[in-house]
């Protein structure tokens, strides 16, 4: 009988697709390529980052926070801003533009979060 591989560990809701769970090989080098691309292109410019990734994923997290900020704030504004400039149909492409953007930042929000919280060292117990 061949022995099966251990199962890898459970990871919380939201955890992001592309990030191995915790422990697996290279879990935390995979965890900063994705909470890099979360943030501005030029963080990868700054070693330091690479080096802490608790620290980068502080950084994910206000950046994503700013961005869904942002995005809430352009929701309350854009019909009165956009408007008298805009023809109906594309106003309301550019809404539905927003929106789907804010629900996709609320996830990653979430995702980094989680990721934050594992390179803390806090791990995730499923509940029955």
């Amino acid at each position: 009988m061949s022995e099966q591989p251990p199962a890898p560990p459970p990871v919380p809701p939201g955890w992001p697709r592309q990030v191995p769970p915790p422990g697996a090989p290279d879990w935390q080098r995979a965890a900063a390529g994705w909470l890099f691309d979360l943030c501005p292109p030029d963080y990868r410019a700054h070693p330091v980052l690479t080096r802490h990734p608790q620290a980068l994923a502080r950084l994910a997290l206000l950046h994503v926070a700013a961005a869904a900020e942002g995005c809430r704030r352009a929701l309350s504004t854009v019909r009165a801003d956009l408007g008298p400039v805009l023809p109906p149909p594309a106003l309301e492409e550019v809404v539905a533009a927003l929106e789907a953007e804010q629900a996709r930042l609320i996830a990653a929000g979430r995702a980094a979060g989680l990721v934050e919280q594992a390179l803390l060292g806090h791990r995730y117990v499923p509940r029955l």
